[in-house]
């Protein structure tokens, strides 16, 4: 009897070693995605099998309803100890009200495995993450077969492009696909290359710091020039009604020779290994090439695009340092950020890599087209990377109104002066 008393109690720190680390993560994945099914086994099932003493409890979001679960579980104080955020306005609230650690201690000498670009201090101040890429959140995807079998060119300015709108209409085309029905895709994937190109980052910053109005000139005249993209039938008033995530395969059925989107929708178009099938299969997209919107007249900045560092993965600031909890989060995040796991990223389109030296031979055409796209381009701020949400949310809604023709460009700059002084009130 004793002796099996202190068997079971010999047994009981065993037992209690087995006991796996519980983490619960926040996960951004669209689910409908090519190779959506390919990132959950290469990468979290991996991961899983790799490290039994961690339960991963992943809770896959997508879209605004993400964003939502985010806020309301910041709201209640529930945040999960992992989970996916953006470098700025996205998740301004996570940042800003110091709900994420600071892992610089977590990442030590490991930062020089990164671009020094992505590892700059976040919306709070720090590093709360490490970005699993580069973004351009403004590309021109472009159709040559199209534009070549309707007896067209590729435009250099906007009057080029313009003068295309009637021949397409002829041939029963759109001039560009947008998709456009959720609030946030104007401004990430067009206004803010637009407000890049014509008004600046140094008025931006100006506007932020109350040396200058919404309301002064350059900002108006921002507005004016994409009001009159639908004035001029160069987008049609439609795309505010396309839900975002048709408008690949519209452009892929050659709705248009034009589609403009943020570089990741590179992944729409790849082969999803689940199934074998792409939405432009490989011998086609050496057709597709990645570019920005031509000349805009009046432009301050030549030929820019709009980018930001990517989102990537944050601990919770109630996870205790040196924690088991902290420890199991890290060892998942390193793993997230590992140069394997970028080069699948890299491989599917889901995202242009942030750590040095990262490569594939496996890349398809439009993945290759898009590794050389960030050769070719320089950036300018992501609006909603830099305002916080009271006022990118103001801009967001306005580009809605004045694509549905419900508002003027005079009426949405005085809306964001306003919604830059109620947020004055409180932050200056």
């Amino acid at each position: 009897m004793w002796m099996a008393l202190l068997l079971l109690f010999a047994l009981v720190p065993t037992l209690i070693a087995a006991e796996p680390v519980t983490i619960r993560v926040l996960n951004y994945l669209d689910a409908s995605s090519p190779n959506a099914a390919a990132e959950v086994t290469q990468i979290w099932q991996r991961f899983e099998q790799e490290n039994p003493d961690i339960l991963v409890i992943r809770e896959d979001q997508f879209g605004e309803p993400f964003h939502q679960k985010t806020e309301a579980y910041a709201a209640a104080g529930k945040l999960p100890e992992v989970l996916y955020v953006w470098p700025g306005g996205r998740s301004a609230t996570l940042h800003q009200k110091g709900l994420l650690k600071d892992i610089t201690r977590l990442l030590g000498d490991e930062r020089n495995e990164f671009s020094e670009a992505a590892l700059q201090p976040q919306a709070g101040g720090y590093l709360a993450m490490v970005p699993i890429g580069l973004t351009a959140t403004h590309v021109m995807f472009v159709n040559t077969a199209l534009l070549k079998e309707l007896g067209l060119e590729m435009p250099k300015t906007y009057a080029d492009l313009k003068a295309m709108v009637e021949p397409l209409k002829k041939a029963g085309k759109d001039c560009i696909i947008v998709g456009a029905q959720d609030d946030w895709v104007m401004q990430s994937v067009l206004y803010s290359m637009i407000f890049g190109r014509m008004v600046g980052d140094e008025k931006l910053l100006a506007f932020l710091d109350g040396k200058a109005k919404f309301t002064d000139k350059e900002f108006v005249d921002s507005l004016r020039f994409y009001e009159q993209l639908f004035k001029d039938g160069v987008i049609n008033r439609n795309a505010m009604q396309t839900p975002y995530g048709e408008a690949p395969a519209l452009f892929a059925a050659g709705k248009a020779p034009f589609m403009i989107d943020g570089d990741w929708r590179t992944g729409a178009f790849i082969t999803d290994q689940s199934t074998g099938v792409a939405l432009i299969p490989p011998e086609k997209q050496k057709d597709i090439v990645l570019t920005v919107f031509p000349q805009i007249p009046g432009e301050v900045n030549k030929g820019t695009t709009s980018i930001v560092p990517a989102t990537g993965f944050a601990i919770s600031s109630h996870v205790k340092d040196n924690s088991p909890e902290e420890k199991a989060a890290w060892r998942l995040i390193s793993w997230l950020n590992s140069a394997e796991v970028q080069r699948i990223r890299l491989e599917s389109g889901a995202a242009f890599p942030s750590r040095k030296g990262v490569t594939s031979d496996k890349l398809e055409p439009i993945a290759q087209e898009r590794a050389e796209f960030y050769g070719k381009v320089t950036g300018t701020y992501v609006l909603d990377d830099k305002l916080p949400p009271e006022i990118f949310t103001k801009i967001n809604i306005g580009l809605q109104e004045i694509g549905l023709g419900l508002a003027t460009p005079v009426e949405v700059a005085r809306s964001v002066q306003a919604a830059y002084e109620e947020w004055a009130k409180s932050n200056k």
